[in-house]
């Protein structure tokens, strides 16, 4: 004699029922917490950029306010780094601009990218 439980059918469908909802509920709480994870990534990696930049130019800008001016005509230059961390930034160009005794460095991005342009001034004697 074989006893088949009762209500089978419906077990069965309330367990589905009760996977389905588990996953969508796993489903809304990771896609908002992935996005969130992916957007922090590109604020973090805009700041180091950021970071790098700043440092560069400050210690390009103590090297210049040391003497090195004197070797830059007067005007709008491009200006040469020499810094390998420099391949860690996003396109653009540093420019040296040399109006008399006043000496401008600033990093340049290529492209708008959450970033800026760093700027650094001295005036020298």
């Amino acid at each position: 004699m074989v006893i088949k439980p009762q209500h089978s059918r419906s077990r069965r469908a309330f367990l589905m029922v009760d996977v389905v909802v588990g996953m969508a509920m796993l489903v809304l709480a990771i896609f908002p917490l992935a996005y969130t994870l992916n957007s922090e990534s590109h604020l973090f990696r805009a700041t180091y950029q950021r970071a790098l930049a700043m440092e560069i130019v400050d210690g390009e800008m103590e090297i210049l306010a040391a003497g090195e001016w004197r070797a830059f005509p007067e005007g709008t230059h491009p200006y040469p780094v020499a810094a390998r961390a420099a391949a860690n930034l996003p396109d653009g160009l540093f420019q040296l601009t040399r109006t008399g005794p006043h000496v401008r460095l600033e990093w340049i991005p290529a492209e708008k990218s959450g970033i800026g342009t760093v700027v650094r001034e001295v005036t020298v004697k």
